[in-house]
């Protein structure tokens, strides 16, 4: 998002947060879902975002135009966090739409966090990443843009039914419809540092050969939290292909020290000489 839309996001979400507070999760659920609803009608119709986006309009005329389309259709939470979320100035239709999809993603997760769930669903978003990057045919099902996301969130709750929350179900049919224009896996795994965010942790992509002992995430959690300056949530992957050592991503910091990358540099020297 440009600068505009930012701060238009930020007086939306600082309203949500006002909201959250006191509230049922169940309630709050309620909202996220009928806020995912206006995103995704926004998705199919490029006319209306670009209408309650248009800069020529005030806000209390785009705003009057949000509550004659959605009054009565949705809860009155939600269109009161529509309306604060249309009224502000937008640089362009995709980041009100891109807006709109994040501010239902974040009532998920406060709902979650209402419940004291948040950190569970945090796990359960990334396990299942973790299941689905490690069958092929299965992540190429999931992932394959073409196939109709109704068709792909229906076999999610298959695979999901019984083993994850109502939440994370959701967040990951939000992730199979390309939440922020991602893909698949793109958008789980911003998900996931979402759900961290909200919890005010940062999260490390952990990848090791064989996986580590309790102490010793738990010590390479410490030492990444006082780097960072905040609680740092470890999410390991195991890939015997990196041999031995630890490859540590945090945001765009990669920290590797595998032996793959040491035998890499290796060879690349060697075949320089």
């Amino acid at each position: 998002m440009q600068a505009a839309s930012r701060e238009s996001y930020k007086i939306a979400a600082e309203r949500l947060d006002e909201y959250v507070r006191g509230a049922e999760p169940s309630a709050v659920a309620t909202t996220a879902d009928d806020i995912l609803s206006v995103a995704a009608l926004l998705r199919r119709e490029p006319r209306l975002r670009r209408v309650l986006s248009d800069p020529a309009r005030s806000g209390a005329d785009r705003t009057g135009l949000l509550g004659d389309v959605l009054r009565g259709k949705i809860d009155s939470e939600a269109l009161d966090l529509l309306a604060s979320l249309v009224s502000g100035r937008w640089s362009s239709p995709s980041d009100l739409l891109d807006g709109t999809e994040r501010l239902g993603v974040e009532a998920l997760l406060a709902s979650a966090d209402v419940a004291g769930e948040l950190g569970e669903v945090e796990d359960e978003l990334f396990r299942f990443g973790q299941v689905v990057a490690g069958q092929p045919d299965l992540a190429a099902v999931l992932g394959d843009p073409i196939a109709p996301a109704a068709q792909r969130a229906g076999l999610a709750r298959q695979l999901l039914e019984g083993k994850a929350r109502p939440v994370t179900v959701r967040l990951v049919e939000v992730a199979l419809a390309g939440f922020g224009g991602r893909s698949f896996t793109g958008a789980l795994t911003r998900l996931v540092e979402l759900a961290a965010d909200r919890r005010d942790r940062q999260v490390a992509y952990v990848t090791v050969a064989a996986p580590l002992s309790d102490e010793e995430e738990q010590r390479l959690g410490a030492r990444l939290s006082a780097i960072y300056g905040r609680e740092v949530s470890v999410r390991q992957t195991v890939n015997p292909d990196v041999l031995g050592g630890v490859s540590v991503r945090v945001g765009s910091d990669l920290y590797d020290g595998t032996v793959l990358r040491r035998l890499n540099e290796t060879r690349n020297a060697l075949a320089k000489r």
